[in-house]
């Protein structure tokens, strides 16, 4: 059974950072591509960033050259570190694992920059 577990959100002023983390059991990352979405008040979720299983990653044009995405394998561990957050980027963040036409979701973690 695949479980994403969220942690590291909080509420930050603008221009500060963040790393949020996903512990992810079940998951073999060779297998699965990984990523972080979010979901602000009123809005969709929306993909954040990727990691797919040929380790390229990808990112919304909203946060490129400020958040990174990166893999531990050998803690099972996603990450997604943010810099220089905007009041835009609060939401909800959730991790995620797909594989095929299968999506696997966290919790969580909520993301406030004011």
């Amino acid at each position: 059974q695949v479980q994403l577990v969220e942690s590291g959100g909080g509420s930050v002023q603008a221009g500060g950072s963040l790393k949020l983390s996903c512990a992810a059991s079940g998951v073999y990352f060779e297998h699965y591509d990984m990523g972080w979405y979010r979901q602000a008040p009123g809005k969709e979720r929306e993909l954040v960033s990727e990691i797919n299983t040929d380790g390229t990653s990808k990112y919304a044009d909203s946060v490129k050259g400020r958040f990174t995405i990166s893999l531990d394998n050998t803690k099972n561990m996603v990450y997604l570190q943010m810099n220089n957050l905007k009041s835009e980027d609060t939401a909800l963040y959730y991790c995620a694992s797909i594989i095929g036409a299968s999506a696997y979701w966290g919790q969580g973690t909520q993301v406030t920059v004011s």
